[in-house]
Order: structure tokens, then C-alpha cells, then sequence
């Protein structure tokens, strides 16, 4: 599939910031959405150090990515928008990043020369016409400083989605588009925070909330659930990094995500409850060529088996305690709402 840029406003240049590791086999597929789109795309690669169990030992991902986006950057990027950025050519001779991921994205935003900074991870995708709508906003108001999405999980398939309490108290929030400008600084990967010139959080200027975004049908499609192998290392990292350290997330892999045994944990903060539901609209346009290309076997990935998903769904008692779930979960949102403004 070719890669083409099209006419965008001249006033709008977007600098794509990615960090990956491991990134198949969602990363050609990101990159071919974002690139009509974008000035410019920097993608960070390799692992920080609570990231070493999934990484290999020259701190790479051991699934092909770094290859994989060196294809790209000869095959498809007829434009040079592509810049790749590993741990050696900052001068880390072992190929491990430092720290966790703040450096990473520090990288990217140091090297953006657009004025606009969106930050993207590998399994997260937008419509293209959606992508069209931003910069179409943006540039009708540039007084804008940052935009949110919500997201909607997918979840062991295409046509599943997970939510629940720990989403609905604002986790589904995810803070990605950012102006930028000579002076601006990344100051933080959780949550993505930017300052401007005057060290004031972007946030806190002209934010368009996620909430404005929805209103409009803009949502950012996260694939963060989808596959065993993408889960199982997400649940590797987030259980042995020091900034988590969460305990079971690899049993929750296994008996959760694997064998659907807590149907009300389904999501990976599994201290709160959440749930499955079908997802029946559309997918971005990568996704469903992705999609395509794994059924007709042009793509070789292992899915989820979802039998077990069908009989849950297609059962009396689970959609019959979600209902109850989700309004007790109204009650926990506005008890936290006001722990939070009592604060």
C-alpha cells in the first residue's frame, strides 16, 4: 500500500511522536494512517529498563519493529517525513533508555519542527476522517493549545470493547495533541503534559476536552487489548517496572484475558470493576485493511479465540449484572468526583 501526503493548511505542520517496542503488527499500518497527514513523524524505539524481560539484550524489540520500520523508511516514505530514534544515537551504548519514558518522549519533542505536537502509540489509530476534522478545527482555531480523546478499548477481538469504573472516572482520557513552538517542553509522559514559553501547562490555556471531541464523533481507537502476545508483554512490563509494580498482572493475563475466569475484571486496572460489551461501528480505515490482511492470511498473527466471549455475551446473567455494574458505577463517580473536589 502506497504512502501519499496531501494539501493540508500551510499553518498546520504535525509532528507525530511515537515511542514503540514491539510494535508488530500494528506499525505499518500507523504509520501508513498518520502519513498523509504529517510534517513529520519521529518514532522512538527500544526498551527502558522495566522493559528488559521483553526486550532483546541490545535493548530492541524482539519482534522485528526496528527492521520493520526501516522498511518503511525505504519503502515508503517518499517524502523523508520518517525519522527513527534508538537509544545508540543518543549516545546509551547499551540500548536501553533511561528512566521510564519520559526520556523517550523528550526525544521526539526536541526534535519536532512542527506546531503542532501528537503524540501516537503503536496501537492506537483515528479515522482518517476524523484526523481531518482536527486539523480542520485547529485550523479554524488557532488559539488552541491542547486537545484530548477519549478512547474505546478494544478488547481479545474486533468486535469487542472493554469499560468500566477505572475508564469512566477519566482513564478513557488520554491527553495527545499539543501546540508547539521554539521554547515548549515536554514535561512529562504520565499524564502527557506540555509546557509553553511562559512554563504554563497547555492544559490549562485553550484545551479542547475529550468530551468536546466525542460531541464532534472523534475518538481515538485503542487496540491495547487485542492480541495474547501484545497483552502478554504489556502485563510483563506494567508488573516488574518500578513505576507500577503491579502485582498479578501476568495472572490476570492468563486467567482474564486468557480464560475469561473475573468477567467483571476484564479491563487491566483490575482493582475495579469493568466489563465486556460488542462494539458494532466502524474501525479506522488501517485497522480494517489490517484486518483484511489477517484473514486472508497476507498477515500472520494469533488471535484471541472468542467463543468463550460469545457465550458470555449471549448469556441472560451477564448482561444482567453489567446493567446493575454500571449503576452502581454511577454512584462510585460521583463519590470520587467528590473526594476529588474535596481535595
Amino acid at each position: 500500500m502506497s504512502t501519499t501526503s496531501l494539501s493540508l493548511p500551510p499553518d498546520i505542520r504535525i509532528t507525530f511522536g511515537m515511542i514503540v517496542l514491539n510494535g508488530e503488527p500494528f506499525l505499518r499500518y500507523n504509520l501508513r494512517g498518520l502519513y498523509p497527514y504529517a510534517h513529520e513523524i519521529i518514532v522512538v524505539e527500544g526498551a527502558a529498563p522495566g522493559a528488559c524481560n521483553i526486550a532483546d539484550p541490545q535493548g530492541h524489540s524482539r519482534d522485528g519493529t526496528l527492521a520493520a520500520l526501516r522498511r518503511f523508511k525505504e519503502e515508503e516514505d517518499p517524502d523523508g517525513k520518517l525519522t527513527i530514534v534508538t537509544a545508540e544515537d543518543e549516545g546509551y551504548v547499551d540500548g536501553f533508555w533511561p528512566g521510564e519514558k519520559d526520556e523517550q518522549s523528550q526525544v521526539y519533542a526536541r526534535r519536532a519542527s512542527g506546531n503542532y505536537l501528537w503524540q501516537v502509540d503503536v496501537d492506537e489509530f483515528y479515522r482518517s476522517e476524523d484526523i481531518e476534522v482536527v486539523i480542520a478545527m485547529l485550523h479554524r482555531e488557532p488559539e488552541i493549545t491542547a486537545v484530548s480523546f477519549r478512547q474505546i478499548t478494544f478488547w481479545g477481538g474486533f468486535d469487542y470493547i472493554a469499560d468500566g469504573w477505572y475508564l469512566r472516572r477519566g482513564a478513557a482520557t488520554y491527553h495527545r495533541l499539543f501546540k508547539w513552538a521554539p521554547g515548549f517542553e515536554y514535561v512529562s509522559h504520565r499524564p502527557p503534559t506540555v509546557h509553553d514559553d511562559r512554563t504554563r501547562d497547555l492544559r490549562r490555556l485553550c484545551w479542547v476536552n475529550d468530551d468536546a471531541m466525542a460531541a464532534r464523533d472523534v475518538y481515538l481507537y485503542h487496540y491495547s487489548l487485542l492480541l495474547p502476545k501484545q497483552v502478554e508483554e504489556k502485563c510483563d512490563y506494567y508488573q516488574n517496572a518500578d513505576w507500577a509494580r503491579r502485582v498479578g498482572a501476568l495472572e490476570w493475563a492468563q486467567q482474564v484475558f486468557g480464560e475469561l475466569r473475573r468477567p467483571f475484571r476484564v479491563h487491566n486496572i483490575y482493582s475495579y470493576p469493568s466489563w465486556l460489551e460488542r462494539y458494532s461501528g466502524s474501525h479506522p480505515q488501517h485497522v480494517q485493511q489490517m484486518r483484511s490482511d489477517i484473514a486472508g492470511g497476507r498477515l500472520l498473527v494469533e488471535l484471541r479465540a472468542t467463543d468463550d466471549i460469545e457465550r458470555l455475551l449471549n448469556s441472560i446473567w451477564y448482561p444482567a449484572l453489567r446493567i446493575l455494574i454500571k449503576q452502581a458505577g454511577v454512584m462510585d463517580l460521583v463519590a470520587y468526583r467528590l473526594q476529588c473536589w474535596v481535595r
